[in-house]
């Protein structure tokens, strides 16, 4: 990934108020290298509920944003 793609993904938009990395895998890409840890499928449930949680709360922002948009050039 290029440094201007890692800025892009990492910086948290405007609309939706989390970064479009966060919003499709549930957390902001990692810096550096940690090795994979064992665990249990109960900690990857819960991670995909994040994921849900967090693409619901960007859909509903976004079509706030589309409403308002939509209003402001339909006043012109």
């Amino acid at each position: 990934m290029g440094t201007a793609e890692f800025t892009y993904n990492n910086k948290i938009h405007l609309a939706i108020k989390v970064s479009p990395f966060e919003a499709n895998y549930g957390q902001n890409p990692r810096i550096g290298f940690k090795g994979r840890r064992k665990g249990k499928y109960e900690v990857a449930g819960r991670s995909m509920e994040r994921i849900k949680r967090i693409q619901e709360k960007a859909k509903v922002a976004l079509n706030k944003v589309q409403k308002e948009i939509k209003r402001f050039i339909d006043r012109k």
